[in-house]
């Protein structure tokens, strides 16, 4: 079993990469963790909701060239199924015993969000807060808390 977090845009500052590679270096211990970052589109000078959603719409074609038929896609967003640690470390678990999943792969969207192509696509939509983060910091956080829920299933010790 493998995971991908799929992300819209560039981490361009230095700390939020280094705790993100941090989290993928701790989460290789326990299966195949990766990271793909999508560029991301300017956004329109002149911004209308439907040139918004064509930039959303071309940001998702970029997201759905990189994922498969088999994958189970979960897609972040502020709507999305609340979880604590212990459920989504739960929820993984169950996904994985139940087969038929060759790959999990978390969506984080751009500064617009995600596209209704995305959203579609998605098998879930998972969101960590009601509250809005920058995305290098919801990515750092998407990480950690995949750690912690892979510390939890192996039955490791973790901070509560």
């Amino acid at each position: 079993m493998s995971t991908l977090v799929l992300c819209v845009g560039k981490m361009k500052e230095k700390p939020y990469r280094q705790m993100a590679d941090e989290y993928l270096k701790r989460l290789s211990r326990y299966g195949k963790y990766e990271e793909i970052e999508i560029p991301d589109m300017p956004e329109p000078q002149a911004s209308s909701p439907a040139l918004e959603e064509q930039v959303k719409t071309r940001e998702g074609e970029a997201i759905l060239s990189r994922i498969r038929p088999g994958d189970r896609v979960i897609a972040l967003t502020i709507s999305g199924r609340k979880m604590d640690s212990p459920a989504l470390a739960s929820y993984l678990a169950s996904l994985k015993a139940g087969g038929g999943v060759s790959r999990f792969v978390f969506v984080i969207g751009g500064s617009l969000g995600l596209g209704k192509n995305v959203l579609e696509r998605a098998d879930e939509e998972l969101s960590m807060s009601d509250m809005t983060f920058p995305h290098q910091l919801a990515r750092v956080m998407l990480l950690e808390q995949l750690y912690r829920a892979e510390k939890i299933s192996a039955g490791e010790r973790y901070h509560k």
